[in-house]
């Protein structure tokens, strides 16, 4: 049993559900949206508290290298991460390692935040956070050889692929800049696409065309990821034009194609875009009274570090002003 269902097996043997105390407002998702909410709510004195199932920093501790953000003309994904939870912390972030499993909303109007070890965090207000997880390519042989050749994150596994040859699936800025910093490791490193040019920005297309290490496959669909018991042989690709197909052998498959946002986790219709991200106001809140966003789980024209923490300034800011509504209102409903 995973850690993951013993948790959910712990919080179905408790009695009932166990309340915590009351937050002002609870924030599900600890990368830099998440740890950035965090920080904006402690200063504005609300008492917050931050749920992560892993460790903090969301998809920072999956990026090697971060070029991107300003300020800081090159830093390792992690050292961004331990940058960001320590200022979230400086200003009272109280940082819990729990799964969510639903975000809820009660007759009172208030949330109800339920997670895998049965408690249940009420807040007036909820920032999800959450971003997404990877798309998967759906083919014969992703399952089977997950964890064992076929991998979403180069960071974590690239290690282990010394002096193989690899493919990259996908043709977005991740792709792109995970196949670069494959080559590190690998011998070398097919970018497989299925179009004839790449979507990633102009800079990372140029460092990838002069890596002698990459290769891009244009006009390529992955059919199957075939292996045998020492894990990933090769690829079965079908030309898009021609239909042809090509097995081009491979030690490592890596899946760059998008992610889906992490929607699910709450009750109820909300209004969303056709990708199913959700669509806020510009305080960052959705069709939900009370629940705002931030980051990859929310409609937008590009998700980026910048735009995750502009989103959370946003929402956090706009939780503040909410509250202080309601407070006001609830002084209306008493008065005389």
């Amino acid at each position: 049993m995973t850690d993951h269902n013993r948790d959910r097996e712990i919080g179905k043997s408790v009695a009932a559900k166990v309340h915590s105390d009351e937050y002002d407002v609870i924030i599900v998702g600890a990368g830099p949206a998440g740890l950035c909410a965090a920080m904006y709510a402690g200063r504005g004195m609300l008492k917050a508290l931050l749920l992560e199932r892993g460790a903090p920093g969301g998809e920072l501790l999956n990026t090697d290298l971060i070029e991107d953000y300003i300020g800081f003309e090159s830093i390792k994904g992690w050292e961004l991460a331990q940058k960001m939870t320590e200022h979230a912390k400086k200003f009272g972030a109280e940082i819990v390692t729990d799964t969510v499993d639903r975000i809820r909303k009660v007759a009172d109007g208030s949330f109800e935040v339920v997670t895998a070890r049965g408690w249940v965090h009420r807040a007036p207000a909820v920032i999800l956070t959450a971003g997404g997880t990877p798309v998967k390519l759906g083919v014969p042989g992703e399952k089977e050889y997950a964890g064992k050749g076929v991998s979403y994150c180069a960071v974590c596994d690239g290690a282990f692929f010394k002096d193989e040859v690899l493919a990259v699936i996908g043709g977005g800025d991740a792709a792109v800049e995970e196949a670069d910093y494959l080559t590190r490791y690998a011998s070398k490193v097919y970018i497989v696409h299925r179009r004839d040019e790449l979507r990633a920005s102009k800079i990372l297309q140029e460092r990838a065309f002069a890596n002698p290490k990459i290769e891009v496959i244009w006009n390529k669909r992955v059919l199957e990821i075939v292996g045998g018991e020492k894990g990933v042989d090769h690829l079965v690709l079908e030309d898009t034009a021609t239909r042809k197909h090509s097995r081009p052998k491979v030690g490592g498959v890596f899946i760059f194609i998008g992610f889906t946002p992490n929607t699910k986790l709450v009750e109820g219709h909300f209004k969303h875009d056709a990708g199913g991200y959700f669509v806020t106001d510009e305080r960052m809140m959705t069709s939900i009274p009370g629940l705002f966003v931030a980051g990859d789980v929310r409609s937008q024209l590009t998700r980026q570090i910048t735009t995750a923490v502009g989103d959370a300034t946003t929402a956090a800011i706009a939780v503040e002003k909410y509250l202080a509504a309601l407070r006001e209102k609830e002084k209306a409903a008493v008065a005389p």
